[in-house]
């Protein structure tokens, strides 16, 4: 691995988390670079947003297509910053894909799971707190490892907008997180779990 972290960042949506990660690279705080983002639609917003922060970005239509762009020698960690297909695991893959899930996994995931369908569910099923999860990525929709969860309140009088925006802020934190913790080589998979080594 490189002295910094080389990361390709799939998207569906919006982008915002690919540009929260940059925002920290930039700041010096996430010692990274992102050099190509996939996204999975031509008009999805993340593209021309991901372009005018200077990030190189190509279009993927299927999850083959996207595992096909990617390769063990250009890129450490591919993150799923809101991608909706389902990737395709190469061997050198293994536990080094990580995606960020809008609620609390298990609860709220797999198929059909995806942004505003994960918040109406935790908002339908009346529990007390939502949260985000950061898990590596195997053949089956947010069934993969997980690395750590933040969670958040459900307050009585949230929508799905409220309960959204309030989950993305600890994504914002998490996937950060967990992106240092691959990076410092603390992360180890073991019988299908995830173990976290102290800091050095």
């Amino acid at each position: 691995m490189s002295d910094s972290l080389r990361i390709a960042a799939c998207i569906s949506g919006g982008g915002r988390t690919v540009l929260n990660l940059q925002d920290l690279i930039d700041e010096g705080t996430l010692d990274a670079s992102i050099d190509l983002v996939i996204a999975s639609r031509e008009d999805c917003a993340g593209v021309e947003r991901c372009e005018a922060r200077g990030l190189k970005v190509t279009i993927a239509t299927t999850g083959e297509a996207a595992s096909d762009l990617l390769a063990p020698d250009r890129h450490d960690l591919v993150c799923l910053c809101g991608w909706l297909k389902l990737l395709r695991i190469d061997p050198w893959m293994d536990g080094r894909v990580l995606n960020i899930h809008p609620a609390l996994l298990p609860a709220f995931g797999g198929p059909g799971m995806y942004g505003s369908q994960v918040h109406a569910a935790v908002l339908a099923a009346n529990v007390p707190v939502s949260g985000c999860t950061v898990h590596f990525v195997n053949s089956i929709y947010d069934a993969g490892p997980i690395v750590l969860q933040r969670a958040c309140p459900v307050l009585a009088e949230d929508d799905v907008a409220t309960l959204a925006a309030r989950v993305f802020e600890q994504e914002c934190t998490a996937f950060p997180e967990a992106i240092q913790l691959f990076a410092d080589g603390r992360l180890t998979l073991q019988d299908d779990a995830v173990r976290i080594a102290p800091p050095a």
